[in-house]
Protein backbone atom coordinates (compact mmCIF):
# COMPACT_ATOMS: atom_id res chain seq x y z
CA UNK A 1 0.00 0.00 0.00
CA UNK A 2 1.68 2.79 -1.22
CA UNK A 3 0.77 6.09 1.12
CA UNK A 4 0.08 9.18 -0.86
CA UNK A 5 -0.17 11.82 1.95
CA UNK A 6 2.16 15.25 1.01
CA UNK A 7 3.09 17.88 2.49
CA UNK A 8 0.08 20.91 2.27
CA UNK A 9 0.90 23.22 -0.71
CA UNK A 10 2.03 19.90 -2.92
CA UNK A 11 -0.42 18.90 -4.26
CA UNK A 12 -0.48 18.02 -7.99
CA UNK A 13 -2.42 20.47 -9.68
CA UNK A 14 -5.11 17.57 -11.29
CA UNK A 15 -8.49 15.90 -10.02
CA UNK A 16 -8.03 14.31 -6.89
CA UNK A 17 -11.12 11.00 -6.59
CA UNK A 18 -11.26 9.84 -3.52
CA UNK A 19 -13.53 6.93 -2.06
CA UNK A 20 -13.55 7.68 1.57
CA UNK A 21 -14.51 4.38 3.80
CA UNK A 22 -16.04 5.34 7.16
CA UNK A 23 -18.78 3.22 9.54
CA UNK A 24 -21.98 5.10 10.73
CA UNK A 25 -22.46 8.70 10.98
CA UNK A 26 -19.95 8.87 13.83
CA UNK A 27 -17.38 7.53 11.54
CA UNK A 28 -18.86 9.87 8.63
CA UNK A 29 -18.20 13.07 10.70
CA UNK A 30 -14.80 12.42 12.13
CA UNK A 31 -13.18 12.11 8.67
CA UNK A 32 -15.50 14.51 6.78
CA UNK A 33 -14.54 17.65 9.36
CA UNK A 34 -10.71 17.55 8.92
CA UNK A 35 -11.72 17.28 5.48
CA UNK A 36 -13.41 20.50 4.94
CA UNK A 37 -11.87 22.32 7.58
CA UNK A 38 -8.03 22.03 5.49
CA UNK A 39 -9.63 22.71 2.75
CA UNK A 40 -11.50 26.23 4.35
CA UNK A 41 -8.28 26.84 5.78
CA UNK A 42 -6.50 27.04 2.26
CA UNK A 43 -9.73 29.41 0.89
CA UNK A 44 -11.05 26.56 -1.28
CA UNK A 45 -14.54 26.53 -2.15
CA UNK A 46 -16.07 23.78 -1.07
CA UNK A 47 -19.70 22.00 -1.91
CA UNK A 48 -21.17 18.58 -0.03
CA UNK A 49 -23.76 16.88 -1.75
CA UNK A 50 -25.11 14.06 0.38
CA UNK A 51 -27.94 12.22 1.44
CA UNK A 52 -29.65 14.81 4.06
CA UNK A 53 -29.52 12.67 7.34
CA UNK A 54 -25.13 12.94 7.01
CA UNK A 55 -25.57 16.37 5.79
CA UNK A 56 -26.82 17.67 8.69
CA UNK A 57 -24.91 15.90 10.98
CA UNK A 58 -21.76 17.03 8.95
CA UNK A 59 -23.16 20.65 9.64
CA UNK A 60 -23.51 20.07 13.29
CA UNK A 61 -20.00 18.74 13.39
CA UNK A 62 -18.65 21.81 11.48
CA UNK A 63 -20.59 24.31 14.02
CA UNK A 64 -19.84 27.78 12.82
CA UNK A 65 -17.64 26.75 9.60
CA UNK A 66 -20.80 25.22 7.65
CA UNK A 67 -21.90 28.81 7.56
CA UNK A 68 -18.51 29.25 4.60
CA UNK A 69 -19.81 25.68 2.79
CA UNK A 70 -22.10 25.19 0.51
CA UNK A 71 -24.25 22.09 1.04
CA UNK A 72 -26.78 20.03 -1.42
CA UNK A 73 -29.37 16.92 -0.59
CA UNK A 74 -28.17 14.18 -2.72
CA UNK A 75 -31.52 12.98 -2.59
CA UNK A 76 -33.04 15.37 -4.58
CA UNK A 77 -29.55 16.34 -6.89
CA UNK A 78 -28.71 12.89 -7.62
CA UNK A 79 -32.30 11.12 -7.62
CA UNK A 80 -31.30 10.28 -11.01
CA UNK A 81 -27.70 9.71 -11.18
CA UNK A 82 -26.79 10.92 -14.24
CA UNK A 83 -27.54 15.04 -13.16
CA UNK A 84 -25.02 14.54 -10.54
CA UNK A 85 -21.72 15.32 -12.96
CA UNK A 86 -23.89 18.51 -14.30
CA UNK A 87 -24.12 19.55 -11.13
CA UNK A 88 -19.86 19.40 -10.13
CA UNK A 89 -19.44 21.16 -13.20
CA UNK A 90 -21.56 24.08 -12.17
CA UNK A 91 -19.17 23.88 -9.23
CA UNK A 92 -15.94 24.13 -10.96
CA UNK A 93 -17.27 26.96 -13.83
CA UNK A 94 -18.66 29.22 -10.56
CA UNK A 95 -14.95 29.09 -9.17
CA UNK A 96 -12.36 29.06 -11.36
CA UNK A 97 -12.91 26.01 -13.84
CA UNK A 98 -10.12 24.46 -12.10
CA UNK A 99 -7.78 26.86 -11.99
CA UNK A 100 -8.28 27.76 -8.59
CA UNK A 101 -8.48 24.49 -6.01
CA UNK A 102 -11.70 23.88 -4.59
CA UNK A 103 -13.11 20.79 -3.40
CA UNK A 104 -16.12 18.62 -2.67
CA UNK A 105 -17.88 15.62 -0.97
CA UNK A 106 -20.40 13.69 -2.90
CA UNK A 107 -22.15 10.40 -1.68
CA UNK A 108 -24.46 8.85 -4.47
CA UNK A 109 -24.53 5.24 -3.17
CA UNK A 110 -26.44 4.43 0.26
CA UNK A 111 -27.96 1.37 1.48
CA UNK A 112 -31.38 2.72 0.39
CA UNK A 113 -30.30 2.80 -3.42
CA UNK A 114 -32.42 0.24 -5.58
CA UNK A 115 -30.17 -2.20 -7.24
CA UNK A 116 -31.17 -0.18 -10.72
CA UNK A 117 -29.98 2.64 -9.43
CA UNK A 118 -27.08 1.17 -7.48
CA UNK A 119 -26.08 0.08 -10.90
CA UNK A 120 -26.23 4.02 -12.22
CA UNK A 121 -24.63 5.56 -9.05
CA UNK A 122 -21.48 2.91 -9.65
CA UNK A 123 -21.17 4.11 -13.50
CA UNK A 124 -21.32 7.72 -12.50
CA UNK A 125 -18.44 6.81 -10.27
CA UNK A 126 -16.54 5.45 -12.93
CA UNK A 127 -17.47 8.40 -15.25
CA UNK A 128 -16.69 11.21 -12.93
CA UNK A 129 -12.50 10.32 -13.90
CA UNK A 130 -13.48 10.37 -18.09
CA UNK A 131 -15.54 14.03 -17.07
CA UNK A 132 -12.94 15.76 -14.81
CA UNK A 133 -9.68 14.36 -16.88
CA UNK A 134 -7.07 17.36 -16.94
CA UNK A 135 -10.08 19.71 -15.42
CA UNK A 136 -7.76 21.24 -13.05
CA UNK A 137 -6.91 21.08 -9.52
CA UNK A 138 -9.77 19.89 -7.50
CA UNK A 139 -10.51 17.08 -4.87
CA UNK A 140 -13.47 15.24 -4.53
CA UNK A 141 -14.30 12.47 -1.59
CA UNK A 142 -16.66 9.95 -2.08
CA UNK A 143 -18.10 8.60 1.15
CA UNK A 144 -18.74 4.42 1.23
CA UNK A 145 -20.73 3.36 4.42
CA UNK A 146 -18.95 0.03 5.28
CA UNK A 147 -21.39 -0.79 8.09
CA UNK A 148 -24.48 -0.31 5.84
CA UNK A 149 -23.38 -1.49 1.98
CA UNK A 150 -22.10 -4.70 1.08
CA UNK A 151 -18.98 -5.79 0.81
CA UNK A 152 -19.45 -6.09 -3.22
CA UNK A 153 -20.02 -2.30 -3.46
CA UNK A 154 -16.96 -1.49 -1.38
CA UNK A 155 -15.08 -3.09 -4.04
CA UNK A 156 -16.20 -1.52 -7.09
CA UNK A 157 -15.50 1.38 -5.57
CA UNK A 158 -11.95 0.56 -5.24
CA UNK A 159 -12.18 -0.23 -9.12
CA UNK A 160 -13.56 3.23 -9.72
CA UNK A 161 -11.68 5.10 -7.34
CA UNK A 162 -7.87 6.02 -7.96
CA UNK A 163 -7.50 7.29 -4.36
CA UNK A 164 -9.12 5.69 -1.16
CA UNK A 165 -9.37 6.52 2.47
CA UNK A 166 -9.90 4.05 5.49
CA UNK A 167 -8.85 4.63 9.31
CA UNK A 168 -7.48 7.75 8.47
CA UNK A 169 -4.74 6.60 5.80
CA UNK A 170 -4.83 7.62 1.90
CA UNK A 171 -3.67 5.20 0.06
CA UNK A 172 -3.57 4.58 -4.22
CA UNK A 173 -6.27 1.96 -5.36
CA UNK A 174 -4.19 -1.04 -6.77
CA UNK A 175 -7.74 -2.02 -8.42
CA UNK A 176 -8.47 0.87 -10.26
CA UNK A 177 -9.86 0.27 -13.69
CA UNK A 178 -7.97 3.09 -16.16
CA UNK A 179 -9.63 5.73 -17.71
CA UNK A 180 -9.91 4.54 -21.36
CA UNK A 181 -11.68 1.15 -19.65
CA UNK A 182 -14.53 3.30 -18.04
CA UNK A 183 -14.88 5.14 -21.32
CA UNK A 184 -15.86 2.37 -23.31
CA UNK A 185 -19.31 1.80 -24.04
CA UNK A 186 -21.64 0.56 -21.14
CA UNK A 187 -22.73 -2.96 -21.50
CA UNK A 188 -23.74 -4.16 -18.46
CA UNK A 189 -26.57 -6.52 -19.23
CA UNK A 190 -29.94 -4.98 -17.80
CA UNK A 191 -32.69 -7.35 -15.95
CA UNK A 192 -35.35 -9.03 -19.27
CA UNK A 193 -38.34 -6.95 -19.73
CA UNK A 194 -41.48 -8.84 -18.21
CA UNK A 195 -43.32 -11.39 -20.31
CA UNK A 196 -46.29 -9.84 -22.12
CA UNK A 197 -44.28 -6.52 -21.91
CA UNK A 198 -46.13 -4.15 -23.99
CA UNK A 199 -43.94 -3.50 -27.62
CA UNK A 200 -44.52 -1.31 -30.50
CA UNK A 201 -41.89 -0.80 -33.64
CA UNK A 202 -41.76 2.04 -35.36
CA UNK A 203 -40.17 4.29 -37.90
CA UNK A 204 -39.84 7.91 -38.99
CA UNK A 205 -43.57 8.61 -39.29
CA UNK A 206 -44.88 6.78 -36.37
CA UNK A 207 -43.44 8.92 -33.20
CA UNK A 208 -46.72 10.33 -32.88
CA UNK A 209 -47.91 6.53 -31.85
CA UNK A 210 -44.69 6.39 -29.68
CA UNK A 211 -45.87 9.20 -28.01
CA UNK A 212 -49.12 7.83 -27.20
CA UNK A 213 -47.64 4.41 -26.08
CA UNK A 214 -45.76 6.11 -23.27
CA UNK A 215 -48.99 8.38 -22.12
CA UNK A 216 -50.70 4.94 -22.08
CA UNK A 217 -47.95 3.07 -19.89
CA UNK A 218 -48.17 6.00 -17.79
CA UNK A 219 -51.38 5.99 -17.18
CA UNK A 220 -52.06 2.73 -16.08
CA UNK A 221 -50.05 3.57 -12.87
CA UNK A 222 -51.50 7.20 -12.36
CA UNK A 223 -48.94 9.22 -13.34
CA UNK A 224 -50.75 12.38 -14.85
CA UNK A 225 -50.50 15.91 -15.28
CA UNK A 226 -46.79 17.37 -15.62
CA UNK A 227 -44.82 14.09 -14.84
CA UNK A 228 -46.61 12.15 -17.64
CA UNK A 229 -46.21 14.66 -20.16
CA UNK A 230 -42.23 14.73 -18.97
CA UNK A 231 -42.27 10.96 -19.41
CA UNK A 232 -44.05 11.38 -22.69
CA UNK A 233 -41.62 13.75 -23.95
CA UNK A 234 -38.14 11.69 -22.89
CA UNK A 235 -39.48 9.00 -24.49
CA UNK A 236 -40.25 10.46 -27.36
CA UNK A 237 -36.44 12.56 -27.62
CA UNK A 238 -34.59 8.63 -27.34
CA UNK A 239 -36.93 7.49 -30.46
CA UNK A 240 -36.49 10.76 -32.25
CA UNK A 241 -32.80 9.91 -31.92
CA UNK A 242 -33.53 6.03 -32.91
CA UNK A 243 -34.90 7.37 -36.12
CA UNK A 244 -32.70 10.18 -36.39
CA UNK A 245 -28.99 8.47 -35.94
CA UNK A 246 -29.69 4.77 -35.97
CA UNK A 247 -31.27 3.55 -38.92
CA UNK A 248 -34.33 5.00 -38.40
CA UNK A 249 -36.01 2.60 -36.68
CA UNK A 250 -36.36 1.03 -33.47
CA UNK A 251 -38.65 -0.49 -31.41
CA UNK A 252 -40.37 0.70 -27.40
CA UNK A 253 -41.61 -2.02 -25.34
CA UNK A 254 -43.35 -0.52 -21.97
CA UNK A 255 -44.19 -2.17 -18.43
CA UNK A 256 -44.95 -1.12 -14.91
CA UNK A 257 -42.05 -2.72 -12.11
CA UNK A 258 -42.86 -1.54 -8.93
CA UNK A 259 -43.45 2.21 -8.09
CA UNK A 260 -42.33 3.16 -11.76
CA UNK A 261 -43.42 3.12 -15.16
CA UNK A 262 -40.76 2.11 -17.72
CA UNK A 263 -40.44 2.45 -21.55
CA UNK A 264 -37.66 1.37 -23.18
CA UNK A 265 -36.16 1.63 -26.18
CA UNK A 266 -33.80 -0.51 -28.72
CA UNK A 267 -32.21 0.39 -32.03
CA UNK A 268 -29.61 -0.67 -34.04
CA UNK A 269 -27.09 2.02 -33.34
CA UNK A 270 -24.18 2.52 -31.55
CA UNK A 271 -23.91 5.17 -28.91
CA UNK A 272 -19.34 5.59 -28.33
CA UNK A 273 -19.98 9.04 -25.94
CA UNK A 274 -19.51 7.94 -22.45
CA UNK A 275 -20.79 11.16 -21.35
CA UNK A 276 -23.73 11.21 -23.71
CA UNK A 277 -27.08 12.50 -21.37
CA UNK A 278 -24.53 14.04 -18.65
CA UNK A 279 -23.02 17.10 -19.87
CA UNK A 280 -25.35 20.04 -21.23
CA UNK A 281 -25.30 19.94 -24.90
CA UNK A 282 -23.02 22.48 -25.81
CA UNK A 283 -19.61 21.61 -23.11
CA UNK A 284 -17.90 19.71 -25.49
CA UNK A 285 -21.01 18.46 -28.17
CA UNK A 286 -23.38 19.95 -30.37
CA UNK A 287 -25.51 16.20 -30.27
CA UNK A 288 -27.22 14.69 -27.40
CA UNK A 289 -29.80 16.86 -27.00
CA UNK A 290 -32.09 14.42 -26.83
CA UNK A 291 -30.78 11.91 -23.87
CA UNK A 292 -29.98 15.56 -21.99
CA UNK A 293 -33.40 16.43 -21.79
CA UNK A 294 -34.70 12.48 -20.87
CA UNK A 295 -32.41 13.08 -17.93
CA UNK A 296 -33.34 15.93 -16.33
CA UNK A 297 -37.24 14.71 -17.06
CA UNK A 298 -37.09 10.96 -15.77
CA UNK A 299 -35.95 9.86 -12.32
CA UNK A 300 -34.11 7.20 -13.94
CA UNK A 301 -32.23 6.44 -17.34
CA UNK A 302 -30.23 3.49 -18.34
CA UNK A 303 -28.17 3.32 -21.38
CA UNK A 304 -26.06 0.54 -22.78
CA UNK A 305 -24.54 -0.51 -26.06
CA UNK A 306 -24.53 -4.21 -27.50
CA UNK A 307 -22.97 -5.58 -30.26
CA UNK A 308 -27.01 -5.74 -31.15
CA UNK A 309 -27.35 -1.45 -30.89
CA UNK A 310 -28.65 0.34 -28.35
CA UNK A 311 -31.10 -0.04 -25.42
CA UNK A 312 -32.33 3.35 -23.20
CA UNK A 313 -34.68 2.71 -20.04
CA UNK A 314 -36.39 4.99 -19.08
CA UNK A 315 -37.95 5.39 -15.35
CA UNK A 316 -40.83 7.75 -13.77
CA UNK A 317 -41.85 6.86 -10.83
CA UNK A 318 -45.62 6.86 -9.66
CA UNK A 319 -45.20 8.81 -6.51
CA UNK A 320 -42.47 11.09 -5.48
CA UNK A 321 -39.31 9.43 -4.56
CA UNK A 322 -38.79 8.44 -0.86
CA UNK A 323 -35.96 11.01 1.49
CA UNK A 324 -33.05 9.62 2.26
Amino acid sequence: MTLLAAPRGTREEAFEHEALFYAGTEGFVAQTVPFVREGLAGGEPVLVVVPRPRLRALQDGLGDDARRVTFADMAEVGTNPARIIPAWQDFLAANGSGRRPVRGIGEPIWAGRTPAELVECQRHESLLNVAFAGSGSWRLLCPYDVSALDASVIEEARRSHPLVSAGGQRSSSPVVRDVDAMARPFDVPLPDAPVGADALPFEHGDLASVRGFAAEIARRGGIGGGRLDDFVLAVHEVATNSVRHAGGSGTVKGWWEGDAAVCEVTDAGRIDEPLVGRERPGLRRTGGRGVWLANQLCDLVQIRTFPTGNVVRLHMLGRPTPAH
